[in-house]
């Protein structure tokens, strides 16, 4: 019918990851198989509302309908399509926010420790100074 088109774009595995795979290649594929999984389930949900759709007309010929069945499960999935790379894109902005967010957060507390380690030495010295 509609043919399969491709999933929407995948994220890039990620470089630097453990050379012996492990639970970051298991996770990844099972992230794809998911995807790979959700998006065949799509495929079919608009080849199933295409043909429900194209029942309507009965006095078109097959071969319209056929033709009309094709259209609608092909703009079903063009939409699908970019619902999820839309998502993809809104997730990625999300991250890389995060990653910012968590690294001056971090810097706030690696500069907060310093402090307090630099003035609790500082404590430690300044009254055996006087002293001596």
């Amino acid at each position: 019918m509609a043919g399969r088109r491709r999933p929407p774009r995948a994220r890039a595995p990620r470089q630097g990851g453990s050379a012996g795979g492990g639970r970051g290649e298991s996770r990844l594929g099972l992230a794809r198989l998911e995807g790979f999984l959700a998006w065949e389930a799509e495929v079919a949900a608009a080849e199933r509302d295409a043909r429900a759709f194209a029942e309507q007309f009965p006095w078109l010929p097959a071969a319209e309908r056929e033709s009309l069945e094709r259209a609608y499960a092909a703009d079903r999935l063009r939409y699908a399509e970019e619902v999820v790379d839309r998502a993809v894109e809104r997730c990625r902005r999300l991250a890389a926010r995060y990653r910012a967010e968590c690294r001056r957060i971090c810097g706030r507390w690696a500069a907060l420790c310093l402090s307090v380690t630099l003035a609790a030495a500082l404590f430690a010295v300044v009254p055996a100074a006087l002293r001596g």
